[in-house]
């Protein structure tokens, strides 16, 4: 029988899943009284691809992961596609590179590439390359004689389309095809097979955009949602068990101050939810075992919370009321995002921010950093990323102490993109 060498494998599984509110299975929660009870129990949901969920650029990255409601730049599709609709150039690009578990490997790594282009005034288009690799990975067999080099890797494509319904509010979709190579082909257990897990997504958002004044400062508002990943639950096996994709919700808003001329300083603030089935709590025998449903083969009784084995829309749906431990674990599976950004001129910015989740849902409490500096079409970014919830190794972000580049061009057109503006003679004839 093959197996993989579990040593860089499991280091990069594990970091990515941590990171993806996705970490190891809590398949076998309820052998503690509190656990059968549905309290205090450790129960991170778990899905298939949770790269997707990875923020892939460095703005958002230096803003604690806040994005859904953010203005418009060339990384907006997988924030929220609507914003394609309020984006001010004729089309643009952006590049990105976010190193992963930099202090433990030095071969993966999450690269980005994203687009869009106005079709007019209205509407805007956008596309994106997700592309994750997980370095060489050397396949043993039982004995720990070398098989083959392997190596993993997952990437996603993107289309994306938004129209404005009037002048402040925009609608986008998205669509998304998923490849995820972890193993190749191997027989496990001289039945099993893997191969590659292909899916495909979609995304629904909305935009609103205005702007105002408090005295005599002008402000701008944006307010945000995006339901993404919609689609097919993936296999990574010829077996019928097949996981759910990181269906989530996103929803959140964005203030910014026009100070001066020069100064301008925003605040954004994101909540964000799988919209995937909680693991139940079991019935356990005396032994700690489950309790086998009659009938039917892999069903097991359950204590508390629902059955995780349902239909994707049902799954979404139900992911709002299913969690063990009532309401006060479905609140607990919120994750909090808030960044304050500030430019200087349109040409440097600094930004700060902090992101949240519960201990018992992931445990993901980092603050970030990070800055900006524009010149003409070229825009370039960074971020920087510190864990604050503890300094044990499992509790650690995978992306910790660790740098993170993006590269925007914006480029104007003549006719596109903008507005044409009509002189306004006032009273004293200026």
């Amino acid at each position: 029988m093959k197996k993989i060498f579990s040593g860089s494998l499991g280091l990069v599984c594990a970091g990515l899943l941590l990171l993806s509110t996705s970490a190891q299975a809590q398949n076998n929660v309820g052998k503690s009284g509190n656990d059968l009870l549905g309290r205090g129990a450790r129960r991170v949901i778990t899905t298939a691809v949770p790269f997707l969920s990875i923020t892939p650029d460095a703005r958002a990255g230096g803003m604690g992961d806040a994005g859904v409601a953010t203005t418009s730049d060339a990384n907006c599709l997988h924030w929220n596609p609507a914003k394609l609709a309020f984006l001010e150039n004729a089309y643009g690009f952006s590049a990105s590179y976010t190193p992963w578990l930099r202090a433990l490997v030095p071969d993966i790594s999450l690269s980005y590439l994203s687009g869009y282009y106005k079709i007019d005034n209205l509407s805007g288009f956008g596309a994106a390359l997700r592309y994750f690799s997980l370095g060489d990975i050397q396949f043993t067999d039982n004995y720990g004689n070398d098989l083959r080099t392997y190596r993993p890797n997952e990437f996603s494509t993107d289309l994306g389309y938004a129209r404005k319904l009037s002048d402040n509010f925009s609608i986008g979709v998205a669509g998304r095809f998923v490849y995820s190579d972890l193993a190749g082909k191997v027989t496990l257990n001289g039945t099993t097979q893997t191969k590659p897990a292909i899916g495909f997504g979609g995304d629904i958002s909305g935009y609103y955009k205005t702007k105002g004044h408090v005295n005599e400062y002008k402000t701008d508002l944006g307010l945000g949602f995006n339901i993404s990943n919609m689609g097919p639950k993936v296999t990574y096996t010829n077996e019928t068990q097949r996981d759910f994709i990181p269906i989530n919700m996103r929803i959140g808003g964005y203030y910014n101050i026009h100070i001066d001329e020069f100064n301008e300083l925003a605040f954004a603030l994101d909540f964000n939810k799988l919209l995937v089935p909680t693991q139940p709590v079991y019935s356990l025998d005396s032994l700690g075992n489950r309790i086998p449903v009659a009938g039917k083969p892999g069903e097991f009784e359950i204590a508390h919370g629902k059955n995780p084995k349902v239909p994707v829309i049902q799954g979404m749906l139900q992911s709002f009321g299913d969690a063990p431990d009532g309401f006060s674990e479905e609140i607990s599976e919120i994750n909090t995002s808030f960044g304050m950004e500030y430019w200087y001129d349109r040409q440097f910015a600094g930004r700060l921010g902090y992101f949240y989740e519960a201990p018992t849902k992931g445990n993901r409490q980092y603050l970030t950093l990070g800055a900006s500096v524009k010149y003409n079409i070229l825009q370039f970014d960074f971020a920087y990323l510190v864990s604050t919830n503890s300094t044990t190794t499992i509790s650690r972000n995978p992306l910790d102490n660790t740098l993170r580049f993006t590269l925007q061009f914006n480029f104007a057109q003549k006719g596109k993109g903008k507005k044409a503006t009509t002189p306004v003679v006032t009273p004293d004839g200026q």
